[in-house]
């Protein structure tokens, strides 16, 4: 069904706005899923503020034309059936649902990225992205780092006072 044109500007003003919001945006082909993996991939998306559409390319493009970060971004990429997932929380979360989803999808492959500074970068960096761990694992461990020398301070100084007791504990036995 053809959109009329007000509902084209309205679709790229919508994309306009995500564009500009988000933090990545990762592009894959799906050529060949089903409708209803769609919808899951949609859905997982959610969880995670991860925005998944479907929206022809031309009108991306138009988009990004509209967007001061995007208009000199080179779209020689963005052809044939392409979903867009745009996050604006995190910067690897939607290659992270896109991956995931991949591996039960094998019909999804990534085209690239569109960084916040209005780069696009390729599939092989897409992947490497989504291979990191979330912002939230990252920080879990960072704080881990951090304490574990006060943890172990505090553990050689526990088994030292409980060899201490131990040791008084049987001179008073004695």
């Amino acid at each position: 069904m053809a959109l009329t044109k007000d509902k084209k500007n309205q679709v790229v003003q919508e994309v306009s706005d995500l564009l500009n919001t988000s933090k990545m945006t990762v592009v894959a082909a799906y050529q060949g899923t089903p409708v209803k993996a769609m919808q899951t991939l949609r859905r997982n998306g959610r969880d995670n503020g991860t925005t998944v559409k479907v929206v022809k390319n031309r009108l991306v493009i138009q988009a990004m034309k509209h967007t001061n970060i995007h208009k000199d971004t080179d779209t020689s990429a963005l052809t044939g059936m392409l979903v867009y997932a745009f996050n604006s929380e995190d910067e690897v979360a939607s290659a992270q649902t896109l991956a995931a989803f991949a591996k039960t999808q094998p019909t999804i492959k990534f085209v690239g990225g569109l960084t916040a500074e209005g780069k696009f970068i390729p599939a092989e960096d897409v992947k490497a992205l989504a291979n990191l761990p979330s912002k939230n694992e990252l920080i879990a461990q960072v704080m881990a780092t951090l304490t574990s020398p006060v943890n172990d301070v505090m553990n050689g100084l526990s088994g030292n006072l409980h060899a201490l007791l131990d040791g008084i504990e049987a001179k008073a036995t004695s």
